[in-house]
């Protein structure tokens, strides 16, 4: 095997399979390694549908090896420790590979055991969460077999991939309960003091809520459940003095806190907080010039989604091959990112926005009210985006810019 590369990737996700079929577009000669201990590449935007009965599972994952550009070198591994004053990325074993250029690409780390008794009961009880791929048929299991009661949906604290995944699931839930006419008493329980990160489509989704007479538990945690006795438990802080309060549940879809990766945290390329410490604007790295950053990982303010990884990865790579090169032109990154928030089995509201909250959507129509074209682009237009598009390192046009809209809600169907 060998082990040094012009360009080494670390992650096989998103970020950095798209990222090496860019530079492979633009140098087809450059050799390039690409590292990750896993056997599938999933379509994760889609495991939200999954779960609501609206998409097949297998079609979210593909073998690996068939998902890398040719000519890429593919090295099934698990990194422990980056050496960048050496050029080094440490693997499993202790094999070493060397690298003129680094791209990280290691994605976020799901901490399931951060919740204490989630680990023993997911997949059964009731208890099931659309941020695994075996799990997501189980959540359409649950939504089917529930036959009234109380449904809750839980978010942990920020920052977590696809922040609108957990209530997405509860919105096809509680659609699904309209249509079949079973009462449910359903409940959103987040840390957070909002319903979203951006007050212009938080205030939407209250109305969402609120059509659902579904409620909305703001600065609660999740932090036990006992499957068997169907009971979640959730940390309350009041006034500064927290305080557990058990719920039974009939229904409990839980999104597992989650962090930077552990080999990122601990190494000398992270921030304060853990992450891959790049510039917000070119996503090189503030301290290491030969090293770059895409994805989940980095420290990047932006929300964590597989639309913002499709914006990134041509910043990744033209900067990448200026520096290598010492020629041609760079790019920055705008913060995009994009969540197709499914207000049911039929429709979206389709929220896109840049750093700070900027709303910035694709289309001049008002992105709060939910819309069935939205609903065929969730579910047909971006997986085929994602696969042959993203995937193969093909510039997308940029379509979102800054728009401004009445302050006042339009009409709101779910």
């Amino acid at each position: 095997m060998r082990t040094s590369f012009s360009v080494v990737i670390v992650g096989a996700g998103a970020g950095g399979t798209s990222v090496a079929a860019r530079l492979k577009r633009m140098s087809p000669t450059l050799d390039i390694a690409v590292i990750d201990p896993s056997e599938f590449h999933y379509y994760q935007p889609a495991w939200t549908l999954v779960g609501g009965g609206q998409y097949d599972s297998a079609k979210t994952r593909r073998p690996m090896r068939e998902c890398l550009p040719h000519g890429v070198e593919f090295i099934p591994g698990r990194v422990t420790a980056f050496e960048p004053d050496q050029n080094v990325v440490v693997l499993e074993g202790d094999t070493r590979i060397g690298y003129k250029y680094l791209v990280v690409a290691a994605g976020i780390q799901l901490d399931w055991d951060a919740i204490e008794g989630l680990t023993d009961t997911l997949g059964q009880n009731g208890v099931t969460s659309n941020y695994r791929f075996d799990l997501a048929p189980y959540t359409w299991q649950c939504v089917q077999q529930f036959k009234g009661g109380t449904a809750l949906f839980t978010q942990p604290p920020m920052p977590i991939k696809c922040a609108g995944a957990p209530q997405k699931i509860l919105y096809l839930a509680a659609d699904y309960f309209r249509k079949h006419r079973i009462a449910a008493d359903i409940r959103f329980f987040t840390p957070g003091p909002s319903m979203f990160g951006v007050p212009f489509y938080a205030k939407a989704l209250d109305r969402v809520m609120s059509d659902y007479q579904a409620k909305a538990c703001f600065g609660q945690k999740l932090v036990r459940v006992d499957g068997p006795a169907k009971t979640a438990y959730f940390e309350i802080t009041t006034d500064g003095v927290k305080s557990i309060q058990p719920i039974e549940f009939d229904l409990l879809h839980v999104v597992p806190p989650q962090s930077a990766p552990r080999f990122i945290r601990e190494s000398p390329l992270a921030d304060a907080g853990g992450w891959v410490e790049v510039d917000k604007a070119t996503l090189r790295h503030t301290r290491f010039p030969n090293i770059f950053g895409i994805g989940d990982c980095t420290s990047t303010p932006n929300s964590k989604t597989a639309a913002a990884v499709k914006n990134q990865m041509p910043v990744v790579a033209t900067n990448l091959m200026a520096a290598l090169t010492g020629q041609g032109q760079t790019m920055t990154y705008d913060g995009y990112a994009s969540c197709p928030l499914t207000t049911s089995a039929g429709k979206v509201m389709l929220a896109e926005f840049c750093y700070d909250g900027a709303v910035t959507p694709s289309f001049p129509m008002d992105p709060r009210s939910p819309r069935k074209i939205y609903w065929w682009l969730k579910r047909s237009f971006l997986p085929y985006l994602y696969w042959n598009i993203v995937m193969k390192g093909k510039r997308w046009p940029r379509t979102h810019k800054r728009r401004d809209f009445p302050e006042a809600l339009p009409s709101i169907k779910p």
